[in-house]
């Protein structure tokens, strides 16, 4: 990362946080991790889905397989992968600070603490929904046209199909928002990363081992089952929440780890490891 200076206007005596986003949007784009998990993201999306589409044996299954087929979300399997890496880049974007020293001269620059979150959440929000998007988008169209006949193609005219891909940018959005207020409240890479990875991954294993009532009635809540639901065209994954109330959740889960997070950076030292 390059510079933590903001553009003092000396007729106003302060910044702004247009001015705070802007440092933070500089600091985003040095990062150098966060070409790479762009570029590893993008082509985990669109890889997997040509590759899955492409070998989707559609001829061969049996008539309620052929029901339930729903090429939606099965181009969306790349985002197994793609929830964790933009969560890990959520979470960089500020343990990154915390362990190179670098936050005494973000917070020397800006001292408002909540304001500095608050900017690192709008351009982690924005730059997130902007490649997600993209990246959604595209992923659906590589896997439609790797779909071999006679498999149906879906189109962003039919229903749910749209809400679907828009649902699956909004998603690495969240993910990434959600990574940035558990590294705010951590503050070490490698613990903010086990607890992504506990969250998204661990979580719903361990729940497997819980008698059927309870593990429904609490893994619909958890992230990886709200995006399964999200992203299905063609029939509502039971016992999973409606797919607008589950972005719903995942918004709640990005406040709350947001709101710790920045309660917690305006209460401690800006050291790392306090």
């Amino acid at each position: 990362m390059s510079t933590t200076v903001i553009p003092r206007r000396p007729d106003r005596g302060g910044y702004r946080f247009t001015d705070v986003a802007r440092m933070e949007w500089i600091k985003l784009r040095t990062l150098r991790s966060t070409g790479w998990i762009t570029l590893i993201l993008a082509a985990g999306m669109l890889g997997l889905a040509v590759l899955v589409m492409s070998h989707a044996s559609y001829a061969k299954l049996s008539a309620a397989d052929r029901a339930s087929f729903d090429p939606t979300e099965l181009g969306f399997v790349g985002l197994a992968l793609g929830q964790l890496l933009v969560a890990v880049l959520g979470v960089l974007t500020i343990t990154s600070e915390f362990s190179s020293g670098m936050i005494r001269a973000t917070l020397a620059a800006a001292p408002r603490r909540p304001m500095v979150l608050a900017a690192k959440a709008a351009v982690v929000g924005v730059a997130g929904l902007a490649v997600g998007e993209v990246l959604a988008f595209a992923a659906f169209l590589a896997g439609q046209a790797a779909l071999a006949s006679p498999a149906p193609r879906a189109t962003l005219a039919q229903p749910g199909v749209l809400r679907a891909v828009l649902m699956a940018g909004a998603y690495l959005c969240l993910m990434g928002l959600i990574g940035l207020g558990i590294g705010a409240i951590i503050r070490h890479t490698a613990g903010a990363i086990a607890t992504v990875v506990g969250l998204v991954f661990v979580l719903p294993a361990i729940f497997l081992a819980f008698p059927a009532g309870l593990q429904h009635g609490v893994e619909k809540f958890l992230p990886m089952i709200i995006a399964e639901n999200s992203l299905t065209a063609v029939k509502h994954v039971s016992p999973s929440l409606p797919a607008w109330a589950g972005l719903g959740v995942l918004a709640l889960y990005a406040a709350i780890t947001l709101a710790a997070g920045g309660w917690l950076l305006a209460r401690r030292d800006a050291g790392a490891g306090q």
